[in-house]
């Protein structure tokens, strides 16, 4: 009779150290999967966000080489900066330990270099008024702002 209870209570035992395992095989699938698009949507935002400010430099580079004052030579060492920064930013190394303040240092020479070009604009007699570059209006990955304030 103590061995018919016995098989009762290690099937038990058995069949509860099964489900832990088969649960366990499910989640770790179910969290890779998840994490996987996570990941790639995270990564598309900074993307977009490192295209978008490239973008506005080599723009503004392209612009300012006609011109050959102090002040513009100014501004292109600083959209050179720029351009250095996001050219050595680590796109294809996700476990990069320093990418975020990475990030945040292009995000500050971008707002540095956005804040010249915006007196340059003026220098040129263009319409004084707050301008809003697609900077402004670009949706940054949770937890991150664009430092404009509205």
């Amino acid at each position: 009779m103590a061995d018919l209870f016995d098989g009762i209570v290690m099937a038990e035992e058995r069949f509860h150290g099964e489900g832990y395992q088969e649960g366990l095989a499910e989640g770790s699938h179910a969290g890779m999967a998840e994490g996987r698009r996570c990941g790639a949507l995270h990564g598309a935002r900074i993307g977009s966000e490192i295209g978008c400010y490239l973008g506005f430099a080599l723009t503004w580079h392209c612009l300012l080489q006609k011109c050959t004052d102090e002040k513009n030579s100014k501004r292109i060492k600083a959209l050179d900066s720029l351009i250095g920064m996001i050219q050595k930013f680590p796109y294809e190394d996700p476990t990069y330990d320093k990418l975020q303040e990475d990030l945040e240092r292009i995000r500050g020479k971008y707002k540095q270099t956005l804040q010249q070009e915006t007196f340059l604009w003026a220098e040129a007699g263009m319409q004084r008024r707050r301008m809003k570059t697609s900077a402004q209006n670009m949706e940054f990955a949770p937890g991150f702002s664009n430092g404009f304030a509205d």
